[in-house]
């Protein structure tokens, strides 16, 4: 039995420092989380302006006057 007894210590102290380290583990995953949920709104918002811009320079560029310089050459 003392070695057991010797042993409930040592395991007593390992076990501790694996609940310490998945505490670690999920704050970090939990950081993690938020990280990729912000950086997602992000994306989001920025493909957003992408499309409105595009549309824009549609725009602008359907507003232009055709001129000669701008159309095919009967080759093609």
């Amino acid at each position: 039995m003392q070695a057991d007894d010797a042993a409930a210590p040592r395991t007593e102290r390992r076990l501790e420092a694996l609940e310490i380290k998945a505490s670690y583990a999920e704050d970090l995953l939990e950081q993690l989380n938020l990280t990729v949920y912000a950086q997602q709104q992000t994306i989001d918002r920025l493909q957003r302006e992408l499309r409105a811009v595009v549309g824009q320079l549609q725009e602008l560029r359907d507003g232009l006057p055709r001129g000669a310089a701008d159309e095919r050459p009967p080759h093609y």
